[in-house]
């Protein structure tokens, strides 16, 4: 019952949308799931360790697992390993970076390469190369583990490629949040993804009053711009469904990227709330109506040029201060 309490306080005001739809697709082999956005549809594969999905506009999404067969080594000893030979095999002339996502190896990749036929079309976009969890069938478990470092040889590698034309820099937004969606485990579904945490890195833990009930609670300092910036980004993806049939689910995804993003963010604060609201402990529902109290007492700002929803302030306390303010934090 506690548990239930700590999630309807941190995200109640959008997770019954989680329980509407469930397209996020995930592999039963290899753990990791991808929330692609609508009108993407599988155009390819092997339906196992290869996947291709592609939108009526031109964007593709690639997704490839490398990974050890019984009795031979794994087609790369490392991520590095793989990201070079991606970058040789595309002969592709963008950059690439390493950073380590929730303690796995990761490399981000920027693209531009030509695809030969005719035409010679150049394209362009992003890939991530990172490791999985252990194979569910070393797990025993509908969904992967958490790391073992003893046997991080075994862990598959994914390659994910999100690109298209060049010439159509309008999709760089969708091939953002295609990767940006991935979850490489069972134990990163409810953590910011890899896009996100690659340009928002969480560093500094900071302590800031939570607004109205006197506490406090932790929060990464880097998180308030870092959930503003992805609530932006999906915000401009979803007004591409404007006038789109889909624009009902595009509406649930852009939540449901919402609620992954956040979850991990606010899970102090929420545990802080919920023991300062239900004390002395009470039934469900005389807490689940103070907390709806508390949280009508956020101040409400409408924004006419993008998305109303704003879970932090992007502006941190200045020297000294203790405080963020927005809709959950106030001085």
């Amino acid at each position: 019952m506690k548990y239930k309490k700590l999630l309807f306080l941190s995200i109640f005001f959008f997770s019954f949308l989680s329980f509407l739809f469930s397209s996020p697709l995930y592999s039963p082999t290899w753990g990791f799931t991808v929330d692609l956005p609508e009108e993407y549809e599988y155009s390819g594969g092997d339906g196992k360790d290869r996947f291709s999905f592609e939108s009526p506009e031109g964007a593709q999404l690639d997704l490839i697992v490398y990974h050890a067969d019984p009795g031979k080594p794994a087609p790369y000893a490392t991520v590095e390993a793989m990201a070079n030979d991606v970058q040789n095999r595309l002969n592709n002339s963008g950059s690439m970076d390493s950073f380590e996502y929730r303690n796995k190896e990761t490399y981000l990749l920027e693209l531009i390469f030509s695809l030969s036929g005719p035409g010679n079309r150049t394209m362009s976009g992003w890939a991530l190369c990172l490791e999985l969890g252990l194979p569910n069938s070393e797990l025993g478990l509908p969904g992967a583990g958490s790391r073992d470092n003893s046997r991080a040889g075994n862990r598959p590698m994914l390659l994910a490629m999100a690109y298209g034309p060049a010439a159509r820099q309008d999709l760089q937004i969708l091939h953002f949040s295609c990767l940006d969606s991935i979850a490489p485990e069972l134990a990163d579904k409810l953590a910011p993804g890899p896009i996100t945490e690659y340009s928002y890195p969480r560093e500094t833990r900071v302590e800031v009053p939570v607004f109205g009930l006197g506490v406090n609670a932790l929060i990464y300092k880097e998180d308030a711009e870092a959930a503003q910036a992805l609530v932006d980004r999906e915000f401009r993806l979803l007004t591409r469904y404007a006038n789109s049939p889909l624009w009902r689910e595009a509406w649930i995804r852009y939540y449901r990227a919402i609620y992954r993003d956040s979850f991990d963010r606010l899970t102090d604060l929420a545990f802080k709330a919920e023991r300062k609201l239900n004390i002395p402990a009470r039934e469900s529902r005389d807490f689940a109506d103070q907390a709806l109290q508390w949280v009508q007492s956020f101040a409400y700002e409408r924004d006419y040029s993008g998305s109303d929803l704003s879970i932090w302030s992007a502006r941190l306390p200045r020297a000294g201060a203790t405080a963020i303010q927005g809709p959950c934090f106030g001085q």
